[in-house]
């Protein structure tokens, strides 16, 4: 197409792909491909009917354009409906759900397609869609909010791949008792210095409570406060929670409210101080809205030590009915359980995680200790068997054990032990649903990490166990979304979440996208090998063969005796034929 030749016009385009769909291929090929042509066909004469036509339709995605916005959405409401008739008559795990997203925008003809970022927007806004459901831009709300009996969510503001500014997004509401609402648009918007845009529900990160004792040794206890307040807020579905690792980055700097408000993404902040004497310990905590500098709650605790389990619980509680009294009137919230019975059990347990956090191997020998001490103070404490689990796992990845087989079937048997004592132990459930991928049980993986998913959805350290679960597990697609969400409920996470997240990209054929990750993650951890060993990978399947020799370099720089054989024997994936790929673009890139 020539410069004289090109013609522009404003167009309606509806964007439409299937949730799932490598899953659903990778269980049935024949099945899925005669599901998907017959919806398809019923998709066109839905289109065709409301006066549309399809544009284009490889593969699970179709798109089509209309004359009119209002034909576009009544007509994807009309397919979703269609297909969800069509989908009872099928086995829950063969239902087909397509994510639809409706844009108006201006777009360029070539023949008979149409491209530019009229088009590019409406596929942003189906990624953003649930399945079944159908999310439409600004522009088409702006043309249809007073001309259909549906109601609508306002979702704020979204940052989009390749689209320079961020685009106002809203949910189609289809139920009929719906009609006419317009939900969510009076929210807050996000500061233009905001590194992320403001959450759709209340957000807050939890600052590192203070320790006020005079004695440094005391520096753990105030940090487990400040973990088990983040670990109870998570629980709630109602809020957007920065993960522990992410706010601890702050530990000891003498920041403002206001920075890290904008540097992480949220409106709320918690500060809080912790002054332990002997059996006696104070605890201050104030919530702050940090975009107008408010000061929502502030309450002193002076108490006996032995109340510390209530207290942590009642210092929560009481930042969700603020924050609910404040935004959600009427939201009943109750706190769950954490299974801890033993002071000096719990004490160890906080200690422990300290040292495991600090990711190395001598550090990964102290936090075992410490954890099987707690485990003989309180014998039934769930959470610490879940995480003594992990030890086992991190000397593998150290170099560190004596049989890799023998510490993997240790860490599967402290998961076990952990959900026999709380089922609702989502941790255990997760952690599990990870070790057994090393172990090539695949089916008993996926179902612990939906397990621990469904019982804690916001927690950072779940959505990256389940999400690592179902990318080894031959379902990227979900994986890849997961991921993401760990990644925005900690932004500072570790090396392996950006590593997961790469791998997920690759086996989704998005090569450009996983090296982008690999290479954050090469940021977090410069001296692991797995990371350069991801970025390696991804850069030859992304045709970066000139970075892909360098990353290889790296490899060796950090283990000269490096093996490919042994490498391939550890890679926790299904798909034997994408492990194939992997060690060939690694043997292409110079690695033996």
């Amino acid at each position: 197409m020539t410069t004289q030749e090109v013609k522009r016009k404003l167009a309606a385009i509806l964007s439409a792909d299937v949730k799932g769909y490598s899953r659903l291929m990778g269980e049935d090929e024949v099945g899925t491909i005669h599901t998907l042509n017959a919806y398809k066909e019923t998709m066109t004469g839905l289109i065709e009917h409301h006066h549309g036509r399809v544009v284009d339709a490889p593969g699970d995605n179709l798109l089509a354009e209309f004359g009119s916005v209002v034909d576009a959405v009544e007509c994807a409401v009309e397919i979703q409906k269609e297909l969800k008739t069509r989908n009872q008559g099928l086995p829950e795990s063969r239902r087909m759900e397509f994510r639809i997203g409706v844009n108006l925008g201006d777009v360029v003809e070539d023949g008979q397609q149409i491209l530019g970022d009229g088009v590019n927007i409406a596929a942003r806004l189906e990624s953003l869609s649930e399945a079944g459901g159908i999310c439409i831009s600004g522009t088409a709300f702006d043309q249809v909010k007073n001309k259909l009996n549906f109601g609508y969510t306002y979702l704020g503001k979204q940052a989009v791949k390749n689209i320079a500014e961020p685009i106002r997004v809203y949910r189609v509401l289809m139920e009929p008792e719906r009609a006419g609402k317009v939900i969510g648009e009076r929210k807050a918007k996000p500061r233009k210095r905001m590194a992320f845009p403001l959450p759709d529900k209340p957000s807050i990160a939890v600052l590192p409570f203070v320790n006020m004792s005079n004695d440094p040794k005391q520096e753990f206890f105030s940090d487990g406060m400040t973990e088990e307040i983040i670990t109870a807020l998570s629980k709630s579905p109602y809020l957007f929670v920065i993960a522990r690792q992410s706010t601890f980055a702050y530990k000891g700097k003498p920041v403002k409210v206001k920075q890290v408000s904008e540097e992480l993404g949220v409106r709320y902040v918690l500060e809080g101080s912790v002054r332990r004497s002997g059996e006696k310990v104070r605890i201050t905590a104030q919530l702050i809205d940090a975009t107008t500098g408010y000061h929502l709650w502030a309450e002193r605790y002076d108490r006996e030590l032995k109340e510390i389990f209530a207290l942590q619980d009642e210092i929560a509680l009481k930042i969700l009915k603020t924050m609910h009294e404040k935004l959600q009137p009427g939201v009943y919230v109750r706190l769950l359980g954490r299974g801890a019975r033993n002071l000096e059990a719990f004490l160890k347990a906080m200690e422990a995680r300290e040292c495991f956090y600090r990711t190395n191997k001598e550090d990964n020998a102290m936090a075992r200790r410490l954890y099987e001490e707690a485990i003989a103070l309180d014998p039934n404490y769930a959470f610490v068997y879940a995480s003594l689990a992990w030890t086992h796992m991190a000397d593998i990845w150290f170099g560190t054990s004596k049989s890799p087989m023998e510490s993997l079937a240790r860490a599967i048997e402290l998961g076990q032990k952990a959900v026999s004592i709380d089922e609702s132990e989502a941790i255990g459930h997760s952690s599990l649903g990870y070790f057994y991928t090393f172990a090539g049980q695949f089916d008993k993986a996926v179902a612990h990490a939906e397990r621990g998913l469904a019982l804690d959805p916001n927690s950072s350290a779940i959505l990256f166990n389940s999400g690592a679960t179902l990318a080894f597990s031959g379902r990227p697609e979900e994986a890849i979304l997961l991921l993401q969400k760990a990644l925005r409920l900690n932004p500072f996470a570790p090396a392996t979440f950006f590593d997961t997240l790469s791998t997920a990209y690759r086996m989704a054929v998005r090569f450009d996208e996983a090296v982008e990750q690999a290479k954050k993650a090469v940021e977090r951890e410069p001296e692991n090998q797995y990371t350069y060993l991801t970025l390696t990978s991804a850069c030859i399947l992304a045709g970066r063969e000139e970075e892909a020799r360098a990353a290889a370099v790296e490899v060796l720089r950090i283990n000269p005796m490096f093996s490919l054989e042994q490498y391939a024997r550890i890679i926790p994936i299904r798909d034997r034929s994408f492990i194939d790929r992997t060690i060939d673009a690694l043997r292409k890139a110079g690695l033996k």
